[in-house]
C-alpha cells in the first residue's frame, strides 16, 4: 500500500521517492553502490520529518489526527488486550460497529475496554460507519459500563470520532438522549475509568466515551466541541477557512492540557503515531497502566467525587 502523505509532508515525500529510486537503481545495476547516498538521504528525510512535526500548527495537527494510518481501536486491542472477547448489540435495536468493546486482560488486569473504530479501507470504513456512532453504539457503551460495575472491572476507553452520526434514523432513535445517558454513566461509574483520545475527539460523540477519571491524549490528537469545518460554517458562515477555525478553537493537546481539559499528553514518535504504530501503542499502554494504577484503589465515593470535581473545574479557572 502506498504511503499517505499530508500536504506539509511533501518535502519528506520527495526525499523518500528519491531514496526509493536510488534503491531500485542500486539493485538493478549491481556494480554501482549507492549506499552512502541512500543513507544520507534517509538521514535528511528523518531530520526534515523531525523538524516538521516539532512545529505543527492546529490545522496541521488536525490533519495528523485524521491520518488514515494512525492506530485504530482494533490495533490498540490487538497490542494491549489479551484474551479479548467482543460483546455486541445494545439489546434494544441493533449492533453498531462504530463503537466496539468487550472484556479482556490489560497487562494481567481484567478490564472492560471500548472505543470508536473508523475502519482502515473502504469495506471496513463502511462497516464501522467511519467512526460515526448511532444511538445503539452509545447504548452498547452503557451496557459495557454496567457490566464493568457488576464485575468490579476498570474501564479503558479509546476515543477517535468526528462526532455521532446525525442521520434521520439516528435522530429518530434518540441519539442525543443516548449520548447524554452514556456521558452520565461515565460520570457516575462505580469503577475506575481511563479514557485516551487517540485521534479526533469530536463533540458529544467523544465526551460520551471520555467523561473519565483520567483523560489522556496523544501528542498530535485533537479534542473539540465541533470540527473546524463546522465551526467555520456556523460561526463565520463559511467566510473564513477551517484552518483559521482550528487555530481559534484551541483544540490541540497542548492547548487542552493548559486548560485542564485533559490530564496527560502521550508523546508520539517523530512523524506521528502512524510512523511507528508499535511504539505508539506501547506508549499508550504505559501511560494507561500508570494512570489506572493511581486510581484503582479508590473507593466508589472517591472515584465519583474525583470525576465530578475534575469536570466541574473545567472553564472555572480564575473565577471566584
Amino acid at each position: 500500500m502506498a504511503a499517505h502523505y499530508l500536504e506539509f509532508e511533501r518535502p519528506i515525500a520527495d526525499l523518500e521517492a528519491k531514496i526509493e529510486e536510488l534503491s531500485k537503481l542500486s539493485e538493478t545495476t549491481g556494480s554501482v553502490t549507492l549506499d552512502a547516498e541512500i543513507e544520507a538521504l534517509r538521514a535528511r528525510a528523518e531530520e526534515v520529518r523531525r523538524q516538521a512535526y516539532s512545529k505543527l500548527d492546529a490545522w496541521q495537527k488536525t490533519q495528523v489526527a485524521r491520518h488514515p494510518d494512525r492506530p485504530h481501536f482494533v490495533d490498540y486491542v490487538s497490542g494491549l488486550i489479551d484474551e479479548f472477547v467482543e460483546l455486541r448489540g445494545d439489546r434494544k435495536f441493533a449492533d453498531d460497529q462504530a463503537i466496539m468493546g468487550g472484556l479482556g486482560r490489560f497487562r494481567g488486569q481484567p478490564v472492560v475496554v471500548m472505543g470508536h473504530e473508523k475502519g482502515r479501507d473502504t469495506v471496513s470504513r463502511v462497516k464501522h460507519n467511519f467512526g460515526y456512532a448511532r444511538p445503539e453504539g452509545y447504548r452498547k457503551a452503557i451496557r459495557l459500563m454496567e457490566l464493568a460495575e457488576r464485575f468490579r472491572l476498570p474501564v479503558i476507553s479509546f476515543v477517535d470520532t468526528a462526532g455521532a452520526y446525525p442521520g434521520v434514523g439516528s435522530e429518530e432513535r434518540g441519539v442525543a438522549e443516548a449520548i447524554a445517558r452514556s456521558t452520565e454513566k461515565c460520570l457516575l461509574l462505580d469503577v475506575p475509568m481511563v479514557a485516551v483520545v487517540t485521534g479526533e475527539g469530536g463533540s458529544g460523540g467523544a465526551i460520551a466515551m471520555a467523561a473519565a477519571n483520567r483523560v489522556l491524549i496523544l501528542e498530535h490528537a485533537i479534542y473539540s466541541v465541533i470540527a473546524p469545518e463546522g465551526a467555520n460554517s456556523i460561526l463565520w458562515r463559511g467566510a473564513r477557512t477551517a484552518e483559521e477555525a482550528a487555530k481559534a478553537m484551541k483544540i490541540t493537546a497542548q492547548d487542552l492540557i493548559g486548560m485542564k481539559i485533559v490530564d496527560r499528553i502521550i508523546d508520539e514518535p517523530a512523524g506521528g503515531a502512524h510512523a511507528d504504530k508499535e511504539a505508539t501503542i506501547k506508549a499508550v499502554g504505559d501511560a494507561v497502566e500508570q494512570e489506572l494504577g493511581e486510581i484503582v484503589g479508590m473507593s466508589v465515593d472517591e472515584l465519583k467525587k474525583q470525576r465530578a470535581d475534575r469536570f466541574y473545574a473545567i472553564g472555572r479557572n480564575g473565577l471566584q
